[in-house]
């Protein structure tokens, strides 16, 4: 049944919504101020597909992506820049209001740069054995074929052909998951769902890798073949990527954190950095302080490790593979540190906020990827004594309703 709606503002995940007599009705790709046609989904009474723009927000904009609108990666390529900005930094103001927080929130850093540097591609093989790679759709299980992305940056030119090469070669139905990471060797690609190759497959898979310059392809991180090894520039240091290895979403917005997390940790001659992946923070803090890093993947802290010792003036780094959602550093633990810099996945660092709300380290730097679990864990800390000081929104994901945060919190007197 269609309805005519009037959006009233846009919701956390990026659809416009309308206040209706039963409640919130979400329409994607909608813009606060326009009436449209929508008709509301039977199995998802709060969701309604847009039918028409009856009256265009002067803050629409042409999409730049001949897929958006099918392809699940983007909402919001329809919104003008400035208004979608200022709408994410709302989402973190927001965050801090539910929890009580009161922070004065910079304005939000645009830190899209180039574009993206990694994607995950999906592959998939229908009844008619037609092999489709793209994004996943929009709120749909089925897989939008692409040829293009205008958001990825210039050093992943050439990634999409070859996941499709990949797939091609590869075979057989299993859905296939592609992760492509520009490094500065080049492309490095990572193959999940496949099952064990055999050595046809194999061997077809390593002409495609040999064929479009690939600097590295694994599977499931087994080495299938290297053109060069795949490498990162992180300050004066040079990381070798494990397969598959995590990276902020760009380069501009690497660069952004790890300024914001330099200047928070200001003098500060010790410090942790938990969560620390291959080391974006702690490879650039060591060239002035000496630094604990700690993460759960074993082989990020590897290559952490490996690039810390290989490089020249750096201050000692020491390393610990540890899993910090069940073995948080505790108050005694931390007692050393003159700083302590934190970024969880999405899913936050609840309990290691509960020991750090313990500790005595004077400063705290934050960094998270949803405002959510940042302000909770934030709540916690506040909770212990720490003052949040400062708050700086980092928009990395254009297009998205995600948003990247760096804080800093301190403690006015050691207990």
């Amino acid at each position: 049944m269609s309805e005519k709606l009037t959006i009233a503002h846009i919701g956390h995940r990026g659809d416009g919504v309308a206040e209706t007599p039963n409640g919130p009705l979400y329409v994607p790709y909608t813009l606060p101020g326009e009436t449209v046609t929508a008709e509301i989904e039977p199995r998802h009474p709060d969701r309604a597909a847009l039918r028409s723009v009856e009256t265009p927000s002067a803050e629409r904009v042409t999409p730049i992506s001949p897929h958006f609108g099918l392809c699940g990666g983007c909402a919001l390529q329809h919104w003008a820049l400035a208004p979608q900005l200022a709408w994410k930094r709302g989402l973190v103001v927001e965050a801090l209001a539910r929890e009580n927080l009161n922070a004065p929130v910079s304005d939000i850093v645009d830190a899209h740069g180039d574009g993206r540097r990694r994607i995950t591609l999906h592959a998939r093989r229908g009844n008619n054995d037609i092999l489709t790679v793209g994004f996943m759709a929009a709120r749909a299980h089925n897989v939008i074929a692409i040829d293009r992305c205008p958001i990825l940056a210039p050093t992943l030119e050439g990634s999409i052909p070859a996941a499709w090469a990949v797939a091609e070669a590869v075979g057989g139905r299993k859905p296939l998951d592609i992760q492509v990471t520009a490094t500065d060797s080049g492309l490095d690609i990572d193959v999940r769902g496949s099952g064990a190759l055999n050595s046809n497959q194999t061997a077809a898979v390593a002409k495609v890798a040999a064929k479009h310059r690939l600097a590295r392809l694994t599977r499931h991180s087994e080495l299938i073949a290297q053109g060069a090894p795949p490498q990162i520039s992180i300050g004066r240091a040079k990381v070798a990527l494990p397969p598959g290895a995590f990276l902020q979403a760009t380069a501009a917005g690497e660069d952004a954190l790890a300024r914001h997390v330099a200047e928070f940790c200001g003098k500060a001659a010790h410090v942790a950095d938990l969560f620390c992946g291959v080391g974006p923070f702690a490879l650039r803090l060591a060239e002035k302080a000496r630094i604990f890093a700690a993460d759960n993947d074993a082989a990020a802290i590897a290559a952490l490790d490996k690039a810390a010792k290989t490089t020249p003036r750096l201050k000692p780094v020491t390393s610990q593979a540890r899993d910090l959602f069940r073995q948080p550093l505790v108050a005694s633990e931390l007692k050393p540190f003159d700083a302590v810099v934190f970024d969880p996945p999405r899913q936050g660092a609840e309990a290691q906020a509960r020991e750090l709300a313990k500790s005595v380290v004077p400063t705290l730097v934050a960094v998270s990827c949803d405002p959510a679990t940042f302000a909770r864990d934030a709540r916690v800390l506040v909770g212990g004594g720490y003052r949040l000081e400062q708050v700086i929104p980092v928009d990395q994901f254009r297009y998205s309703p995600h948003v990247e945060i760096v804080a800093r919190l301190t403690r006015a007197a050691q207990r």
